[in-house]
């Protein structure tokens, strides 16, 4: 009895360390960048506070990556070709 008891603990220790590490690889796909949120605090607008106050940071880093990124769309929309002249 005390031999399987032997072999069975570190197998599953074993398989619990296998499985821990899987899910650790998914939450750093998943964890928000540090980077990130310091942009956020520094950059953030009143309706992006009220998400993270409200829904929490996925969200509101959401709506800050939505803001930025309409921004640079709508810059580059306005932006004329070279060989235009605006007369």
């Amino acid at each position: 009895m005390t031999v399987w008891f032997v072999v069975a603990v570190p197998l599953v220790m074993m398989f619990f360390a296998l499985a821990m590490e899987r899910v650790e690889d998914r939450l750093k796909h998943v964890a928000v960048q540090e980077e990130e949120v310091e942009e956020f605090l520094e950059q953030a607008r009143p309706n992006e506070v009220r998400a993270l106050y409200g829904h929490g940071i996925g969200r509101a880093l959401e709506l800050f990556r939505l803001r930025r990124l309409g921004g640079r769309a709508a810059k580059s929309k306005t932006r004329r070709p070279r060989g235009v002249n605006a007369s």
